[in-house]
């Protein structure tokens, strides 16, 4: 059971069933240091996702592109990102986390300047994936190595919370930097301002950030690395590229059949063999499997949350850029707030209430949400669904995230830290692509027919092209000189414009509300209700001895076996 390594500096350290380069007893100072740090690496990641949000009219306008094409600018980052999350966390455990850190977030920097120095759709487009490429070498390394700098347990979920908070940071610094940014200069800043930032994170990754990595690996599986870039990525692409496709298209069903084969070639090979890049048989405990269920679904919502409120402040309201910022700071600041105490009041009552909590609040927000108008109060209902759903994703993700990796034998805590944010990942993706595509369909189908009959007086066909795509298009509308007789018939296009979006939108949320309601109902039917994730407060469940039992086994080189305690 106990085995020892060493770490960095060559001493040695018990670490229960697992044991890592890294000392146990390591200096209180510069474990506080090496986690800052990891904090402002996983700041970069999170910012890249909510700072892009602000841009996206700018960047509509001046390259013309709909709301297809903004899609992808959001998505183009997530699908590499989503997609190369798995096997860049198997090999942080086995080649090193501090090592994936730095050529992470080097890469990172590099392909902002790509995105910063472009003149066209393709150019944002092919930083923006590289950048999800680099981004997956990171996020899954500064959750493994906070894993391995905090071994108490209590400590550990105090970091998680911390960790999970950073989430609500970003969403704050990314819409006002960004906004900011917009004020003064083009969009292209949105895309410098990631250079400096990563240029100063690697060098404090080099000086303070300890290196670790699994005590003993088995050969790299490069199938099965392959197969779960292969299975992830086309998923993802399918489904964001299935409104445009056709969702009963042969390209469509194809690829999900194609996506469906790998996955499933994926998890056979990993149930095989013996140096797995997933231990998919992880999956059958409950306090692994309930909890990224949550996280997916969460941050479903989220994103496409997300995604939609830049519709509506900037589109419906026309907020500018950094009046939009401000608007969603208590937001961020709820998601900042709530993280670290939910995560140590899980301890306390257990995974499961915290969890169906978080769910319900969840969907309260997307139901308020689904009754905002144009000239709804900003105060009486916007900032209520905001709080409402902030509250409740902050009181998933830490709570999610501690049992996920509670779950888990140590040496596999780069693994366990990338299905964490696959399942974000994923789950993020999807609500951009469903959500978006189901405002997308409902508002071209309402809006198209009234910008055909627009005269070029008042719209350019390339301007009518983007009117009939995006809400967003109602800057330029308004920005254009126009004859007093056309005054009222670009007033009212512009009325109509903005009552499709807000329709399609509540159809939306509505979608999005059921999605978490139902996930909530699973979750306290089938979490087991009496589980903490110290086991201090609580007897042992099943599913915590089918945890221990699993590890003791992996220690034995053997596969546990089946008995009353098996989890299901």
């Amino acid at each position: 059971m106990g085995s020892s390594s060493k770490d960095d500096t060559g001493t040695s350290a018990s670490r229960g069933h697992s044991t890592f380069g890294i000392r146990t007893e390591i200096g209180r100072r510069r474990q506080l240091a090496a986690f800052g740090v990891i904090c402002i690496a996983e700041l970069l990641i999170v910012l890249d996702m909510t700072i892009i949000n602000v841009a996206l009219p700018s960047i509509g306008i001046e390259l013309s592109t709909g709301i297809s094409g903004l899609q992808w600018v959001v998505d183009a980052y997530t699908l590499t990102f989503s997609g190369l999350l798995l096997a860049f966390g198997n090999l942080g455990d086995r080649y090193g986390r501090k090592l994936f850190l730095v050529v992470g977030l080097t890469g990172l920097g590099t392909a902002s300047v790509i995105g910063a120095l472009g003149d066209s759709l393709v150019h944002v487009l092919t930083s923006r994936s590289i950048m999800g490429v680099f981004a997956a070498m990171v996020l899954p390394a500064t959750l493994a190595v906070i894993t391995n700098l905090f071994p108490k347990p209590q400590e550990r979920a105090l970091a998680i919370g911390v960790w999970s908070s950073i989430a609500g940071v970003a969403v704050a610094i990314g819409p006002v930097s960004g906004g900011w940014l917009l004020e003064h200069f083009s969009w292209h800043s949105v895309f410098w301002m990631n250079v400096p930032v990563a240029l100063v994170a690697v060098v404090l990754v080099v000086l303070v950030v300890p290196e670790s990595k699994a005590s003993a690996v088995g050969p790299l599986d490069v199938p099965g690395v392959i197969l779960s870039i292969a299975g992830v990525t086309l998923l993802v692409f399918v489904v964001i590229e299935a409104p445009n496709f056709g969702w009963t298209s042969w390209r469509t069903i194809g690829g999900l059949v194609l996506a469906a084969a790998f996955l499933v070639l994926f998890v056979r090979r990993e149930r095989r063999i013996s140096s797995p890049v997933l231990d998919v048989s992880l999956f059958r405990i409950r306090p692994f499997a309930w909890p990224a269920v949550s996280i997916a679904v969460g941050f479903f919502s989220l994103f496409g949350f997300l995604f939609l409120i830049t519709q509506y402040f900037q589109g419906v309201r026309e907020y500018s850029p950094l009046a939009f910022g401000i608007a969603t700071l208590p937001f961020a600041a709820a998601l900042a707030v709530s993280s670290p105490v939910s995560t140590i009041v899980a301890q306390k009552i257990g995974t499961m209430p915290v969890l169906v909590t978080g769910l319900v609040l969840i969907g309260a927000g997307l139901l308020v949400a689904g009754r905002v108008e144009i000239d709804s109060s900003y105060l009486t209902l916007v900032l209520p669904a905001m709080l409402l759903l902030a509250v409740g994703i902050a009181i998933i993700q830490g709570p999610a995230t501690e049992s996920i990796m509670s779950s888990l034998p140590l040496d596999e805590a780069g693994a366990g830290a990338a299905v964490n944010d696959t399942t974000r990942e994923i789950g993020g993706t999807l609500g951009v692509a469903v959500l978006g595509s189901i405002v997308a369909s409902y508002y071209v189908s309402t809006v198209r027919p009234l910008v055909e009959r627009i005269p070029t007086a008042i719209m350019s066909e390339t301007e009518k092209g983007y009117a009939q795509s995006s809400v967003l298009s109602v800057i330029e509308i308004q920005k254009r000189d126009l004859p007093a007789m056309f005054e009222p018939q670009r007033a009212q296009l512009i009325l109509e414009m903005k009552e499709a979006a807000l329709r399609g939108s509540s159809i939306a949320a509505y979608v999005a509300a059921g999605a978490v309601f139902v996930c909530a109902a699973l979750v306290f039917f089938f979490f087991p209700a009496s589980y903490r994730t110290t086991g201090m407060l609580a007897p042992q469940t099943s599913d915590e001895r089918a945890v221990d039992r699993l590890a003791a086994a992996k220690d034995a080189g053997s596969a546990p076996s089946s008995g009353p305690d098996s989890p299901s």
